[in-house]
């Protein structure tokens, strides 16, 4: 497994970057895609696949792009609740697929870019943990 700690730091280091649609700079704005999408740049040098567009409102209909099926793709499950350095997959509507994600940045708390606020830190609190539907961890480095 790559380094939790390494994982966790990458992640508080895009605190402060400005929401942006498709976005995956740090800094200069991002997604909840992208944020994971530039600790993967940071960790591999490269991007794991090509993503599709997608639709500002992707949340809340059905689209081509799957946050769970890329998860399943390029990271590593985990069983158990997530700790630091994991990426957790959240549902926002029981009815509705995965549509947003963050990395544990400690015990209890993760980042995640949020619409008109931009990347934060969060409380893994009872609102977000009844969301809570997967858990996964980057997988070792090369």
């Amino acid at each position: 497994m790559t380094g939790a700690a390494d994982v966790a730091g990458l992640a508080k280091g895009w605190i402060g970057t400005p929401y942006r649609h498709q976005g995956a700079a740090r800094g200069a704005g991002c997604d909840c895609l992208g944020l994971v999408r530039g600790i993967w740049r940071d960790l591999y040098g490269r991007e794991a696949e090509p993503i599709p567009p997608y639709s500002p409102d992707w949340r809340r209909g059905d689209e081509g792009i799957s946050l769970e099926a890329a998860a399943f793709r390029h990271l590593q499950p985990v069983e158990g609740g997530p700790e630091a350095g994991h990426v957790v997959l959240f549902r926002l509507s029981r009815r509705l697929d995965v549509r947003h994600c963050g990395v544990m940045s400690g015990q209890d708390v993760f980042v995640h870019a949020q619409e008109q606020v931009g990347v934060v830190q969060a409380r893994l609190d009872a609102r977000w943990r009844a969301r809570l539907a997967g858990v996964f961890a980057f997988p070792p480095r090369r």
